[in-house]
């Protein structure tokens, strides 16, 4: 594959260390061009009970076709950045992370919010990116001080469509 110009068709931990991933998820984040809405609202409340949060965070259910556009957006969620999942559209999907396919089967909704809200209340070894926390970052870019990477309608929509994937 070495200077073939093609990216292999998964990534694995043996091809790309984990610190690696990390920093790239990093600076894929920190380098976004899109800019702070001035209206944007402040972090919605929720209550963490056991390992999920089990309401939803606009009061509503998602749209699963909405949340499914998220999750194989690349400049969006960067979800395929790590996971695999039941996607045959997509050709390079991760491997540094769970399947998501039949992840509706392992984790009720209540504990995939949680997941995408902040994974480091389950695992504060993860690499994932807190996807709805704001606070105890590290090297945010000014214009993304306060700022969830995901509006809660997003995390939502996400959670809709990840309810959706049953083995």
């Amino acid at each position: 594959m070495a200077g073939s110009g093609h990216l292999p068709r998964k990534f694995s931990a043996d091809r790309v260390g984990t610190t690696a991933l990390a920093g790239l998820l990093v600076w894929l984040w920190v380098g976004r061009t899109d800019p702070p809405m001035a209206d944007e609202p402040s972090l919605v409340r929720y209550e963490i009970v056991d390992d999920s949060i089990p309401a939803s965070l606009t009061g509503a259910v998602g749209g699963p076709t909405r949340g499914r556009a998220i999750v194989l957006n690349r400049q969006v969620g960067l979800c395929l950045l790590c996971h695999s999942g039941p996607f045959p559209e997509e050709r390079l999907l991760g491997s540094l992370a769970p399947s998501l396919a039949g992840v509706a089967s392992r984790y009720s909704v209540g504990q995939l919010r949680l997941r995408v809200v902040d994974q480091s209340r389950i695992n504060p070894q993860t690499i994932m990116p807190p996807y709805y926390r704001t606070d105890r970052l590290t090297r945010v870019a000014p214009a993304y001080r306060g700022r969830p990477i995901l509006s809660a309608e997003q995390v939502e929509d996400i959670v809709a469509f990840l309810a959706t994937l049953k083995e």
